[in-house]
């Protein structure tokens, strides 16, 4: 057995202890040592870029692709509003308003009373959707040439409230007029009445059958109300 004095196996484990911590402070100043290629641990974050999967259902994407458009590029979404289905998707939603190829119209009867003429005009929706009709419809009385009887009629003060009619029912507006013998007012006795449904372009004919119509003079206008549901007050 070699004896080794204790000064010099203090010097051995010193040096040891220096070489270790040169190595240490060498890989913080930047420099890597690399052994193998680094490995890609699994787990079920998304990765940032390169994955077009869809996220499950319920799910949020952990991260998205930046858009490719140049700023202020023209919008290419959709322009029909949506709305969310039960299942997590989107539904468009079609337009519910009711239009004229699908309504047919009528005149109700006469409900005369304090010197004024009150028919009501009904629109009953003909289709077989479920469609709805809100504010005032439009209104003119025309000769057998066609030509408007009169100005178009104003609208009474009320508020407008959306009528959503089921195939086969029916929403009405009330014309009034005072009775032109009380009033003095020039007549003329109408061919048809023109009824133009809210929003609407289109009219629908019908033929006129409530007698002369004040067109001109002193209390000459007639009136048109909101659309309320049913066919008569």
């Amino acid at each position: 057995m070699v004896y080794t004095p204790r000064s010099a196996r203090r010097g051995a484990l010193f040096a040891g202890s220096v070489a270790v911590l040169g190595l240490l402070t060498a890989c913080g100043n930047g420099q890597t040592v690399h052994s193998n290629p680094p490995m890609t641990a699994s787990g079920t974050a998304a990765p940032a870029t390169g994955d077009s999967t869809p996220p499950a259902s319920g799910t949020a994407a952990t991260s998205s692709p930046a858009s490719s458009a140049p700023t202020g590029a023209p919008s290419t979404a959709v322009s029909r509003a949506t709305a969310t289905s039960g299942g997590g998707g989107t539904t468009p939603v079609a337009s519910t308003r009711c239009h004229t190829s699908e309504l047919r119209a009528s005149v109700g009867r006469n409900d005369p009373g304090a010197g004024q003429e009150n028919f009501p005009l009904v629109l009953t929706n003909a289709s077989g959707r479920t469609c709805t009709v809100r504010g005032f419809p439009g209104a003119a009385f025309v000769n057998a040439s066609g030509a408007q009887l009169g100005p178009d009629p104003r609208r009474a003060s009320g508020s407008a409230t959306t009528v959503t009619l089921r195939p086969g029912q029916s929403a009405w507006a009330g014309l009034s007029f005072s009775n032109p013998g009380v009033s003095g007012a020039k007549t003329a006795k109408p061919a048809e009445l023109l009824i133009t449904p809210p929003d609407e372009r289109d009219h629908l004919k019908v033929t006129w059958t409530g007698g002369e119509v004040p067109v001109a003079g002193n209390s000459s206008s007639v009136s048109l109300s909101v659309l309320s549901p049913g066919t008569a007050p």
